[in-house]
């Protein structure tokens, strides 16, 4: 196969075009351009998750052998509903980063303050997990969630003069964190004398 010059046999192989190769490649570009102007949101989305998959990991081992066995209030969430919540709040908080970023100017300027808070959130939520399943550590976890709490709603409140989309989605984050701080109190006063 003998590649050619644009103008007389094009750039794909050995057939005479006369340009119509590029009409051809033009869906292929734009579909490109698509691609590239929605990855930093994809990116966005993707990235709690990553911390989200590798807790789904302990936490799977831990449930039946150790949580199980712990003394729970009646309230309690059943343990089927955890997935799909933290993977909805996994969602909507990515693409809360992705309003800011995007409106804030990147990671610099507006979003300095933002970025750094969604960051800290974002550890303290992937280390909650390995504290309580992984190392059984209730009460060190409790403190990790009581602030991973106070970063969230920082993040609201940082995150509200750039978009107020990114500061609404993080509100279903902060009631959920409510919660999973109450439960994790009751857990934490009901079962001092289990490791």
């Amino acid at each position: 196969m003998k590649l050619c010059r644009m103008d007389s046999n094009c750039l794909l192989w050995r057939h005479k075009c006369r340009g119509r190769c590029l009409e051809r490649l033009l869906p292929f570009v734009d579909l490109f351009d698509k691609m590239s102007e929605y990855g930093p949101l994809i990116a966005a989305v993707i990235a709690p998750h990553l911390g989200g998959i590798a807790g789904a990991f302990i936490t799977k081992q831990e449930v039946p052998e150790w949580y199980e066995t712990l003394r729970k209030p009646d309230w309690r969430p059943p343990n089927w509903m955890f997935g799909p919540v933290w993977g909805t709040l996994y969602t909507s908080m990515g693409v809360a980063s992705y309003l800011v970023w995007r409106d804030g100017g990147g990671f610099s300027s507006d979003a300095k303050l933002p970025f750094a808070l969604y960051g800290t959130q974002l550890a303290l939520n992937w280390a909650w997990t390995p504290i309580f399943f992984g190392s059984h550590k209730k009460g060190m976890a409790l403190v990790d969630i009581i602030t991973l709490w106070g970063t969230i709603g920082g993040c609201i409140f940082t995150f509200w003069p750039i978009n107020h989309t990114a500061s609404y989605l993080m509100i279903p984050y902060i009631a959920w964190v409510t919660l999973a701080s109450v439960l994790n109190y009751c857990i934490w006063r009901d079962n001092k004398d289990k490791d």
